[in-house]
């Protein structure tokens, strides 16, 4: 399963990027503040791991933080791991 074949979805009410697979939710989860989107958690339930979920929600996150204007603070030590593999999106970084 590659990325394009699964949706991405910003829900807002809950400050969280969803994609469901195979029936389980997937989501990386932000809190915002003035100017500053932090990153803080992503979870991908372990049956779907490496299929690229994790790196779809995080890419989806960071084009809307690009979107908005906002600076990045990857709290979470998958969207660190992320940043420093895509230089590209150093730039966002808080």
């Amino acid at each position: 399963m590659t990325a394009a074949t699964f949706p991405v979805t910003h829900n807002e009410a809950a400050s969280r990027f969803e994609a469901t697979v195979d029936g389980q939710l997937c989501v990386a989860s932000y809190r915002r503040s003035p100017g500053v989107v932090d990153l803080n958690h992503t979870g991908v339930p372990r049956a779907l791991e490496g299929r690229g979920i994790a790196a779809a929600l995080v890419a989806e996150a960071l084009a809307w933080a690009a979107a908005e204007g906002l600076k990045v603070r990857p709290s979470c030590s998958y969207v660190r791991v992320y940043m420093q593999r895509h230089p590209e999106t150093l730039r966002l970084m808080n």
